[in-house]
Formats: structure tokens, sequence, C-alpha cells
């Protein structure tokens, strides 16, 4: 006889396989060196140029990986429109020689766009719909700023209620240094600092594991003559071309601010604000499990990522915001951080943060930024990553951070674990 208790009794759930928690390893990371947006070695050269030269080069360096193993590459790009257009992630992909089978996708979120990149595609390979991604990012501002100045719509209930929304982001900095105290002298000598940085990281060879040469044709203007048809001259973009490793504080503090007609008290100058350049960068992403088994030279494990909110005036104060998120995911405290790259959008970025945050200024942007090197908008935020990385391998670091502010008002950060060389 079979009791009512047992015929309703709840059957007992069968026992659910162990959830296997995947990590992203960044195994390899490539770049271009930077040239001089307008006048430099890529004034003429297509993005998915560029992108595709960094993406070929991560996968060589690679070692393990082949270009037919890319499940999907996202790239990062502040424009992406123009020479910069059409899904450029997609067609560098193509142009580097993966095969039509690998997919592509552009992201953008403005300066923070490579980083963005580089987190989407470890994200993707975390979630498992992807075992090996390229995450980077790409920026021609010498093709593309010319149409984007022309095209440019605001949307009338935004510029009413968020006008700065479309403020140039020089007036933003000069906004913050006024609203929180950051001075000219000390934006200057933060400037000064960035170019003996990165002089003495390139006299040290510190950026060899990053750069790969590309052979392009520029365009050669006549400085005498603005109304000369510019000549075609073969080049090859080697190094970063936009430092000025004879900058002293004299010369700097002689010059005015950009904005000194509309703001007598403007702080911003050519000499504290990060210099317009062209480039790209590439990190090769993959499940870690797999990385190791294989023997690739992994750079770092993915940790966590976090973006935030702010007010668009003030859009440089972003990573203020981003990093408490950041830290409070991994259950770390800023004495944790082993190295810091904080872009150098302008000077008074990370001077503000590192007050506000407490880092301490030793252990930021320790070979320099974008001040002296330059700021491809798409790009920077991968070749940030790939330097922190490299640098802490260096460095025997162990939690290296990556955070940026971003036009329109926001911050973004990245946690990444150095994985010592083999």
């Amino acid at each position: 006889v079979v009791s009512q208790e047992a015929t309703t009794r709840t059957p007992r759930p069968k026992r659910r396989k162990k959830m296997v928690v995947r990590r992203a390893a960044i195994v390899s990371t490539a770049r271009t060196g930077l040239a001089k947006s307008y006048r430099g070695g890529f004034n003429a050269t297509h993005g998915a140029v560029m992108l595709g030269e960094a993406i070929r080069a991560a996968v060589d360096r690679a070692k393990v990986v082949e270009l037919g193993e890319i499940d999907d590459v996202f790239a990062g790009c502040a424009f992406p429109e123009g020479a910069t257009g059409m899904n450029v992630g997609r067609n560098a992909a193509l142009w580097a020689g993966c095969p039509s089978s690998t997919a592509g996708t552009t992201v953008n979120r403005f300066c923070a766009s490579g980083l963005q990149g580089v987190a989407s595609a470890a994200q993707h390979v975390v979630a498992g719909a992807a075992d090996v991604a390229v995450g980077g990012g790409v920026e021609s501002i010498s093709l593309v700023q010319p149409v984007v100045a022309k095209t440019t719509v605001p949307e009338a209930k935004l510029m009413a209620t968020w006008p700065a929304l479309w403020m140039p982001m020089i007036e933003t900095a000069d906004v913050l240094a006024a609203r929180f105290g950051v001075s000219r002298e000390d934006c200057d000598r933060y400037g000064v600092e960035s170019q003996r940085r990165i002089a003495a990281a390139q006299e040290a060879d510190l950026f060899a594991d990053e750069i790969v040469p590309v052979s392009t044709v520029m365009k050669q203007y006549d400085p005498k003559d603005k109304k000369a048809r510019p000549t075609d001259l073969e080049y090859v973009v080697a190094r970063d071309e936009c430092n000025r490793p004879s900058t002293t504080y004299e010369g700097v503090a002689k010059l005015d601010p950009v904005r000194l007609q509309d703001d007598p008290t403007a702080t911003v100058t050519a000499g504290n604000a990060s210099q317009l350049s062209d480039g790209a960068s590439a990190c090769v992403v993959a499940d870690a499990d797999e990385a190791f088994k294989r023997g690739a030279p992994v750079l770092g494990l993915f940790k966590h990522y976090a973006v935030a909110g702010c007010d668009p005036d003030v859009m440089g104060i972003g990573p203020v915001f981003a990093v408490p998120k950041l830290l409070r995911q991994a259950g770390l405290t800023v004495d944790d951080i082993d190295l810091w790259e904080i872009n150098e959008a302008f000077a008074c970025v990370p001077l503000y943060a590192m007050r506000e945050l407490g880092i301490d200024p030793s252990k930021v942007n320790v070979n320099g930024g974008s001040i002296a090197i330059g700021h491809p908008f798409g790009m920077t935020g991968s070749r940030m990553v790939g330097h922190a990385l490299l640098e802490g391998q260096r460095r025997k670091a162990k939690h290296v951070v990556v955070t940026m502010c971003i036009g329109g008002g926001q911050g973004a950060a990245a946690l990444f674990e150095v994985v010592p060389p083999s």
C-alpha cells in the first residue's frame, strides 16, 4: 500500500554538475608607433590597415594561436566613420588575414573605446561565447576629424538640458581645473615629467615589445606653401614620433592657454594636454586554461571591469567614480594595486584622480603617457593595457589598473593580474 505522503513527496532534484568558471588571458599585444595627426606618418593610412597590422602582429606574438582560430574582433574607435567606418573591426580582421568565418564588431566609448574593446573580448571569452578573441582599438584623427567637424549634429532637447555633451574636451579640462583647484603650475610640471619618462623609456627600449613597424605612404606638405599639392612619400612608422625629449618646465610655462581669449583663468596648453595622433593596438585574448596548456606567453589575466557616469562638463573626473566600483568588485584597496595607467587626456585628469583616490604618484604612468606619446582616442586604452602588463612583468607586479576619462561624462577602469614571464 502506497501512502498519500509518499505520492506527494517532492522528488529529490538531480545534482548539478559543478560550473566551470572560465578565465580570460591576455596572451599577447601589439601596436603601431604613434604618428602625429595631419603631418605624421599615418596621415593617409586607412584605419583597417593600422588595426590590421596590429592584429596580425599580436597573433604572431601569441605563437600558439592562428588567425583562423579568432572567433571575434572587438575594435574600439571613438569616431567610427569615414576611414574608420564600415565596421572597421571586421574589416581589419580580414585585412590581417583572418578567414571570412572570423566575426568583428566596432565599439564606441569615446576615449575608452580601446579599453572597452579589450574588456568586451575578455568578457566574451569568460562567458564562453568565444575561445579566442581580439580586443583593441584604432583612430585616424588625420582622416576622420576634418569630416566629423563638419557633420556633428546636436539634438535640441539634449542641447537644452545637457549642453556640455557638445562641449570641447579642452573646455571640460579647464572647468575641472578651476572647479577642483588643480593649478596651472602642477599641470605644467606633470606634462614635463610625462615627456621625461617617455624619453627615458625610449632610451631604455621599453616599447620594443609593443611596436610593430608599419610601411605606408604619407602625404608630405610644404610648410612654406599651404596651397601646394602634397606629395606621396613612402614611409615606415617604426617608433612613437610625438614626444619632445627636450621639453623643459620653463618652456612649457611660457605657453598661452588654448582658450585664453575665452577664459582668462584657463590652464590647458599644448604642454599639459595629450597630443593628437594616429595609431592602432590589438590584444589577443583567450581562454586561460587553454592558453596555459598550449604554452602561450600569457601576459596577464583579465579580472574586472567597471564604468561610471559623471557630469559631462567635468568628464575628466570619471576615473574617480569608476575605480572605486572596480575595487569593490575585486575586494581590493588602492594600496593593493602595484601599477596604475591613468590616461593623460589632460594633466589635470591624473592629478585629480591621484589626489582624490589617494594613489601613490610613483605607481602612476611610470613610463609617461598620452601627453608625450600621443592619444589616438579609440586606440589608447588597448595600448595602456598592453604596456601595463609588460611593465608589470618587468617590475614583478601583481595587480595593475587601467583607467580613463570619457567624453560626455564617464569613467572606465579595468583590473588585470600580471602573469610572470616563463
